[in-house]
């Protein structure tokens, strides 16, 4: 489902304001060291999976529901790699939205990519070092920090 029911029901009050949301990512590595990548519709970039939390939603489960959701893929988590914030993004219709992220490192475990949902126009493995150029910054961001080797969470220090 591209856009939450709660979300859907807060835009019927607030229509195109700015919203601020909670959402979560994931970088996905498979044995090889590759990345897991989709094409978003709503803009054609590549980006690493994402996805809105659900009302009580713990962000764990949350991020592996979108890796499933979106790319057909089961993975597992390996640690949290990077809280920060992202937006405010204007969708193609009109839509603000700001979130609060919390970024995974996961472990692909079985599956075959594809575009599992209307979210994407494409799944595909990337090496590291041959990522698209038409790569979101925040992803591009977000896989530095996974691969980094760092074995703490970065987050935004003053």
């Amino acid at each position: 489902m591209p856009v939450p029911e709660f979300v859907t029901a807060l835009r019927a009050h607030v229509g195109h304001a700015p919203l601020w949301l909670s959402g979560v990512s994931a970088v996905v590595v498979d044995d090889s060291g590759r990345i897991l990548l989709t094409r978003r519709a709503d803009s054609g970039l590549w980006a690493v999976v994402s996805g809105i939390l659900e009302p009580g939603e713990e962000p764990g489960p949350a991020a592996l529901r979108e890796v499933l959701e979106e790319t057909g893929v089961v993975a597992e988590l390996v640690r949290i790699t990077s809280v920060d914030t992202a937006g405010p993004i204007t969708y193609p219709n009109g839509d603000v939205a700001s979130y609060l992220d919390v970024c995974f490192l996961a472990r692909a475990l079985s599956g075959d990519p594809h575009a599992a949902d209307e979210e994407n126009l494409e799944v595909a493995w990337f090496a590291p070092g041959d990522l698209p150029e038409e790569l979101t910054d925040s992803s591009a961001r977000r896989i530095a920090r996974a691969l980094s080797g760092q074995p703490q969470a970065w987050f935004h220090r003053d």
